[in-house]
Parts: C-alpha cells; sequence; structure tokens
C-alpha cells in the first residue's frame, strides 16, 4: 500500500521525538490502531456523474481519488460526495440549466448507494446514521451541495434538497449568487449584496429551521460574518485553511477563525495545495506546467490551467476533471524522475494549518477535508488509499488518541447534531 512508504519514514522520529507524547505503541502500529479506531471523515470530494454507472462505478478502482476501494486502502470512513455547480447569469434560464446538474448528481449518489453498491456503501443522514453504517463495516455517503445557485428563487426547494440527504449547502461558489458574495469578488472589488441578500438571509433561517449546516468556505468575508451573526445554530466551513499560513481569499483570517470559534462551528482544513503553501505551490506549478501540458498532449485531451477553468463550459469542465486525475499523476511519475523539481506541497504543510488552527481556536472546532476530484491533493495524501498518512503526521506532532478522533470527525458530527438540535427547537417554536 502507498502509505507504507510514507509511514515507514515517520517511525524513527515517532520513536526518538524528546517532545512527543506516547500513544499507545510506538511507530507504525501506533498509528494504525489509532487510525481504526477513530471514524475519518473527509467532507469534500467532488463527483462526476459519468463514474456512477452500472459500468463504471465507485465499487471499482477508478482513477479518481476517491472510490470504495481506496477508502477501503487508506481507512476513510466516511466521504461527502459534493453536489456541486458552477455560477451561470442569475436568471430563469440558468437557474433551471443548474437544476438539472444537481438532480443528475443527487440521482448518481442515490444510485451509488442503493442500486450499484448497497453493501459496500450507504448513505448517511444523521451522526447516529454514520455511526451505524460504520459499525457494520460499510462505507458511509454523505452530501454536501457546493452552491445554492441551481437552487433558484424557491426557497421551498431546500427542504427538497434536505429530503435527498443534503447535511450542508454553501450559498455560493466562485461567482456572486442569488444569495450572497463571493469570495472572488476580492480580485476586483466588485460586490453584488455587499454580503447577504435579502433572499440570502431567508436561506440562512430556512437551513436552520430544516437543519442543514450552513457551509461558509467559498462566500466573501462580509457574507460569512453575516451568516454567523444570523445563524442560530453552528456553522461549517468543508474546505478552508488558515489565511495567516497562505494569503488565499478562500482561507479564512484570524478574525474570521474566531468567529467560527464563537459561533461554536468547524473549519475542515483542506488538503488543497494553493490553500496551504503558496511559495511552495507557486514554484511547483510553474515547473509543472509544460509537463502537464505535454502529458495531456500525448493522451489526446484537453488541458487547461486552473485559472481558466471558470470560463469553460460544463461540459469542458466535465472533460476536464475527467481526465485530471490521469494527466496529474503520469505527470507526477514523469517529475520523478528529474533531478531540478521543486518542493512538493505535502502532509506537513497540511498539518501545519491543522496545529496553527487548534492553536488559536482549539481542538474542538477543526477537522479535515481534502477536496479529492475538485483538485485537491498534496503529497503524501494524494487520494483515499494514503489516508492513513494523515493520521501519521498527527500522532508524529503529539495529538491524543481523543483529539485525533475529534479532527477527523468528532467535531463535524457534534456540530451535524447541534444543527440538527437547533431544527427540532425552531420547530417546536412555530
Amino acid at each position: 500500500m502507498k502509505h507504507l512508504v510514507y509511514l515507514s519514514s515517520l517511525l524513527t522520529l515517532l520513536s526518538c521525538g524528546n517532545n512527543q507524547k506516547k500513544v499507545g505503541v510506538d511507530g507504525e502500529d501506533a498509528v494504525k490502531e489509532i487510525h481504526d479506531k477513530v471514524i475519518t471523515i473527509d467532507t469534500h470530494n467532488d463527483i462526476n456523474v459519468n463514474d456512477f454507472t452500472n459500468a463504471i462505478n465507485y465499487s471499482q478502482r477508478l482513477d479518481t481519488q476517491v472510490n470504495i476501494p481506496k477508502m477501503e486502502e487508506g481507512g476513510l470512513d466516511v466521504s461527502w460526495l459534493i453536489v456541486y455547480t458552477g455560477q451561470d447569469s442569475l436568471n430563469a434560464e440558468g437557474y433551471a440549466k443548474a437544476k438539472a446538474n444537481a438532480m443528475a448528481k443527487f440521482d448518481a449518489i442515490h444510485r451509488l448507494c442503493e442500486e450499484i453498491a448497497p453493501d459496500k456503501i450507504e448513505l448517511a443522514y444523521t451522526s447516529d446514521d454514520v455511526r451505524r453504517i460504520v459499525a457494520s463495516g460499510k462505507k458511509v455517503a454523505m452530501i454536501g451541495v457546493e452552491n445554492a445557485y441551481p437552487i433558484g428563487e424557491d426557497l421551498s426547494e431546500f427542504e427538497n434538497y434536505y429530503d435527498m440527504g443534503a447535511r450542508y449547502i454553501s450559498l455560493s461558489h466562485n461567482g456572486h449568487s442569488q444569495f450572497c458574495d463571493s469570495n472572488t469578488g476580492e480580485a476586483d472589488g466588485v460586490w453584488l449584496h455587499n454580503g447577504l441578500s435579502e433572499l440570502g438571509r431567508k436561506a440562512v433561517k430556512e437551513m436552520n429551521r430544516l437543519g442543514i449546516m450552513i457551509d461558509v468556505s467559498h462566500p466573501s468575508k462580509e457574507s460569512i460574518i453575516q451568516m454567523i451573526q444570523l445563524s442560530k445554530a453552528p456553522i461549517i466551513a468543508s474546505h478552508s485553511s488558515a489565511r495567516a499560513l497562505c494569503d488565499h481569499s478562500r482561507n479564512l483570517d484570524d478574525e474570521q477563525l474566531l468567529m467560527m470559534k464563537e459561533n461554536g462551528g468547524v473549519v475542515q482544513t483542506v488538503a488543497f495545495r494553493s490553500y496551504l503553501n503558496t511559495e511552495k505551490n507557486d514554484k511547483r506549478t510553474s515547473y509543472m506546467k509544460n509537463i502537464y501540458a505535454q502529458v495531456a498532449d500525448s493522451l489526446g485531451v484537453a488541458w487547461y490551467e486552473r485559472s481558466q477553468i471558470k470560463d469553460l463550459t460544463e461540459t469542458q469542465k466535465e472533460e476536464f476533471f475527467s481526465n485530471y486525475r490521469k494527466v496529474m499523476d503520469i505527470g507526477t511519475e514523469l517529475a520523478k524522475t528529474k533531478t531540478d523539481v521543486p518542493e512538493d506541497v505535502s502532509v506537513v504543510d497540511f498539518v501545519d494549518h491543522i496545529d496553527y488552527m487548534v492553536d488559536l481556536i482549539g481542538i474542538d472546532h477543526v477537522g479535515i477535508s481534502s477536496d479529492f476530484d475538485g483538485g485537491g491533493g498534496i503529497e503524501g495524501w494524494s487520494d483515499a488509499s494514503e489516508t492513513m498518512n494523515v493520521t501519521a503526521e498527527l500522532v508524529k506532532r503529539g495529538y491524543s488518541e481523543e483529539a485525533i478522533a475529534k479532527l477527523w470527525g468528532g467535531n463535524l458530527l457534534r456540530v451535524l447534531d447541534q444543527v440538527q438540535e437547533v431544527a427540532i427547537a425552531l420547530n417546536k417554536e412555530q
């Protein structure tokens, strides 16, 4: 297994570090013991509906970063599969087209769990479901919605999404939606709502009423502040890191992090190179750009830089991401034959962000995500099969089993419980 290579390099560090806390037995056994005991939850994995057919699906070890065999190999228990739709015009035609895309992804996830592989994976709606399914030996799927844009202006659609299994929703993505401004407004200083729109304020209240976690990973800072002030329940950032360590608009600054703590929410640190270490990522990206282009050309597939993706059609995006992993993997292997490759962003950089946020806002408010199959992945955690490497780095840093359990999923499940409890209380008041 791929994780063994990384784990073996930690054995000496684990056994001889002067200030490391002792956790169970030494070395790899300690890591595996903890990893097998805790519930491991990754809160953000994108999907392509073409991988959810009878012929090609997640019961097979596909080129995708996440699928059931890779989850089993790496000991990843829970994958939040994402209903993502890109931003388009704020009109009825745009909403209708986006809704069709969203429904196709909801259908794909249900098809996987109910028709394709019900003996291997099951959809969870509550924390109790998660624990029951994990105890049964099956993998767990949960549904998050990245961008409420497909909902249009009909707030009753939030309940439909809830009924289909959505347990977190982001009100915007890369572009201002009908609900709120996006972080992308930082680039040009152009804002549509100066935070939440009136419809967005109603959406926050409706998600509180339904028991849907509010995700703030893509909205603007002002939108996030207003959501925290308005929400009666804790909120989450499903895939964001610390801006103090990496100055990217998708990350949360100290003020936002402290507000998340005060709110009782959780920030799911994301294993996305450009959100973890700008300097390393820029050097590596610049070097690898030509290699990836050469690989794509040799395969006869279209290849784009990240800055170009927002301007692609949905069909072009789907084609790009369907080939993304293959091109990346081949390019990475090719780079290993060269001697001048810049250092890659790794699990070490990832856990640096966890350390920073734990120090600032406490162990109860930090979690873990990858953004696999949506651009995420780092050296040491390039797909679900390498999941144990994250636990290995946490053990190396001296985190206890209890702390690791909170980071890997306990905090997220606690927030889900609290959000659903608030919903019950609000409905009793009506």
